[in-house]
């Protein structure tokens, strides 16, 4: 490259297309849906930019359509595993060290593609796999991913600018290394923009890694790895190996070469990942870097003063796009007996008009939860709560498992705010609500704040500005993404970077700059023009 001193295009986020009948994107989704739909994808191993099919055959499944396979893959052993940790250390030599302007460019023009001609397949893959609607597909594999990957090369413009300051006689700078040896990205179903952002983040950075992408989401992110590959990413500096936790983990997570771990997923997961590496602690080449964000259970606080169209529209939003299986998702509520008559007569107005089922149907607002585990453990909660003097069912409870996963959009009202509905993470589509008499908002805040012992996301709604301080004062350490008079998830990249603290994670805010320092090693370099001759200071010599 010629010299110079590049600037990267200045990001901004990408416009979401409404889909509305009619509109060109609309006919070229449905187009897409059908050819997924028409057969399943056989989906490999890639290794070191090479197709490898091991014969241990998985399938992916609708989760809408439970009978229907959407992509069937192979699954890496140990074999592939091992070959793939020499694959990403073959890469890392020459990735490491090319210019930071040459790695940009292939996440710039990844996002342009993926925004562009691939955007329909990206996010029918998505649709299909994960049960997305065709606006939460959207937001998600298509603007999210691509604002991930601008704002990104961005950032790590930002981070390299960040230098020392120079006394006369010497020049002080710093270095962005990448980090010595590969990081292992762990990626869970929800969304198909982490599941291209966390193996890519430390790639960005000049680091190698290994994708395992979950069995519940294989389709939509391999087409994101292919996206890459036209975009120009070398071989080798992300494989893609789908397979069992089980297999892939005991092989990788020891290794002394291994230099981070990028994770979204379950908070027992990730403990579990700590707990490994810090027995193996002493076996590594440096320090692995551990990065996760995990679960939540998020509130949304009430306040008297709030107005009560708005809090029931957001929650409806909050708690149910997505079948509440968004980490962000409003899974518990404290709302005062003053309003609570009112905001549940709105609920229950709108979420009368909200229709669950096949996504393919534009119409309708929830698809299905996951797969079947999900659906047995939330429907089990459902029961429960159906069983319980402590509990009413609000609106919903209803299940169907015949042809996908169908949970209702479940509102269940709890009188005991340290029941369980208050505290577990369902990652479903039920709203726990404990009404709490107006002249005890302090306990009720206090116990919003102690109830659960995750801390990733949550909101308060109120018109009174001094209940809006001293509420969110109380819960300050409740939230990592804390939002006012606004549902507690939607966050977007260059705006609200995204994590939590306490059991939803390390807080490392995904779309930030606070992110990529996580995978580069500074090193601080001090030149000296012209070097001392002589030990001897002023000091030394005798009084006169």
């Amino acid at each position: 490259m010629p010299n110079g001193v590049f600037q990267v295009p200045p990001p901004s986020n990408e416009k979401i297309l409404d889909y509305a009948p009619g509109s060109p994107e609309r006919t070229e989704l449905r187009e897409q849906l059908e050819a997924w739909s028409a057969e399943p994808l056989e989906i490999p191993c890639i290794i070191g930019g090479r197709e490898v099919r091991t014969g241990k055959i998985a399938r992916q499944v609708m989760p809408h359509r439970h009978r229907q396979v959407i992509a069937e893959y192979h699954m890496a052993g140990e074999r592939q595993v091992r070959a793939a940790i020499r694959a990403a250390s073959e890469a890392w030599e020459s990735w490491s060290r090319m210019p930071w302007e040459s790695r940009a460019a292939v996440f710039l023009k990844a996002a342009d593609l993926l925004a562009g001609p691939y955007r329909a397949d990206v996010n029918a893959s998505t649709m299909l796999g994960q049960s997305k609607t065709a606006h939460q597909a959207e937001i998600d594999a298509a603007c999210e991913l691509a604002d991930f990957w601008r704002f990104n090369a961005h950032y790590m413009q930002r981070l390299y600018q960040e230098q020392p300051e120079s006394s006369p006689g010497c020049w002080n700078v710093v270095e962005y290394r990448p980090l010595e040896g590969f990081v292992f990205a762990i990626t869970p179903f929800n969304f198909t923009s982490i599941g291209g952002n966390l193996p890519t983040a430390p790639a960005l950075m000049g680091n190698t890694a290994i994708w395992k992408p979950a069995s519940t989401s294989v389709a939509s992110n391999y087409v994101v790895f292919k996206v890459l590959e036209k975009a120009g990413l070398p071989p080798g500096v992300i494989n893609f190996l789908p397979g069992p936790g089980r297999v892939l983990g005991p092989i990788i997570l020891p290794h002394k070469k291994l230099a981070g771990v990028h994770f979204t997923g379950s908070t027992e997961v990730f403990q579990n990942i700590w707990e490994t590496i810090g027995t193996n602690i002493r076996g590594y080449s440096s320090y692995p870097r551990l990065v996760g964000e995990t679960g939540g259970k998020d509130f949304v606080f009430v306040h008297t003063s709030a107005d009560a169209e708005e809090v029931a529209t957001a929650l409806v939003r909050g708690a149910f796009e997505y079948q509440g299986q968004k980490c962000s998702a409003a899974s518990r509520a404290y709302i005062p007996r003053s309003l609570w008559a009112k905001i549940r007569r709105q609920m229950k107005a709108q979420l009368a008009e909200v229709k669950v089922g096949d996504i393919t149907d534009f119409t309708n607002f929830c698809g299905a939860v996951i797969d079947k585990a999900s659906f047995t453990k939330i429907s089990s909660y459902i029961a429960a709560a159906r069983r319980s003097s402590r509990c009413r069912i609000v609106f919903g409870g209803g299940t169907d498992s015949k042809e996908g996963w169908f949970i209702e959009p479940t509102v269940i009202e709890v009188d005991d705010p340290r029941y369980r509905l208050m505290q577990d993470e369902l990652f479903g589509p039920v709203l726990a609500v404990h009404v709490y008499n107006d002249s005890r908002l302090d306990e009720a805040v206090e116990m919003c704040a102690t109830t659960s012992p995750y801390a990733l996301t949550g909101a308060v709604f109120a018109r009174d500005r001094k209940a809006i301080l001293a509420i969110a004062n109380v819960l300050r350490h409740s939230a990592g993404n804390f939002y006012i008079n606004d549902k507690p998830t939607g966050a977007v990249v260059g705006q609200q970077p995204f994590g939590g603290g306490r059991a939803s994670g390390t807080n490392d805010k995904a779309g930030s700059v606070l992110n990529l320092i996580r995978w580069a090693s500074p090193r601080t370099i001090k030149e000296t023009f012209v070097p001392p001759r002589h030990f001897g200071y002023p000091f030394l010599a005798p009084d006169a």
